[in-house]
């Protein structure tokens, strides 16, 4: 292992990424190897910089912060994410551990405690609420959180707090801008009625009753940007 922990920064916002760069490189043991500025280049990076641990924004342009990291950690699963985000709630922090995160911070941390977090997640630990925790210190977090057991990392739990699949996120994107399931099928190239499935898997994984809330849910949480609006 070696001595600087090469890190990538994924932020559209130029001076953001710039502060944390200034903040880390103070640090002797960290050393920024690569920045994004939105998540098809972050993957990219990803492969080509080959960096041990990821700062990474959830409202990024043109795909998000959660499919970046899942991209990222399947091709990748060596390489430790660190979501740095303005949203925080219980189940976004859970969307982003199921995606893979390790840690979960707000953009306001202090650059001692984010210093402090990268060590902790290249050491194999998480930090979530503001807590360091082993695997299963999650698990406990997790059933404490949602009021029942929920191994946030299982491959066969149920579809609560499953992930977007992608083709559904691209979907709920084409939601939020006030397509309708046929508008979409045709811009899709897909049918009507597979645009309705997935349509009601969206529905069933984000808990909400209707198109509506689903497009609601996903600009709260910063899933999609409504300037990002292209004909």
């Amino acid at each position: 292992m070696s001595e600087e922990i090469k890190l990538l920064i994924v932020d559209d916002h130029p001076v953001f990424r710039q502060g944390l760069r200034d903040v880390l490189e103070t640090n002797s043991q960290m050393k920024v190897v690569g920045e994004a500025a939105d998540g098809e280049v972050a993957v990219e990076l990803a492969g080509q910089v080959n960096p041990e641990v990821i700062l990474m924004d959830i409202n990024l342009p043109t795909v998000n912060g959660l499919q970046v990291t899942r991209q990222i950690k399947s091709q990748f699963p060596g390489i430790k994410v660190i979501m740095i985000t303005g949203y925080d709630d219980v189940e976004q922090v859970f969307h982003a551990i199921r995606a893979g995160a390790s840690a979960y911070c707000p953009k306001d941390i202090t650059p001692e405690a984010l210093i402090n977090v990268i060590h902790t997640v290249r050491e194999g630990s998480y930090y979530i609420d503001e807590k360091i925790m082993s695997y299963e210190e999650l698990l406990l977090w997790a059933e404490q959180k949602m009021g029942r057991f929920i191994d946030p990392l299982a491959s066969d739990t149920d579809d609560l707090f499953v992930p977007l699949s992608p083709r559904e996120m691209e979907i709920l994107e084409h939601v939020t801008r006030g397509l309708s399931n046929k508008e979409i099928a045709f811009k899709l190239g897909i049918s009507h009625q597979t645009v309705k499935n997935h349509m009601t898997a969206i529905l069933r994984k984000l808990r909400v009753d209707d198109r509506t809330q689903a497009a609601v849910y996903a600009l709260r949480h910063g899933w999609v940007r409504i300037e990002d609006n292209r004909p």
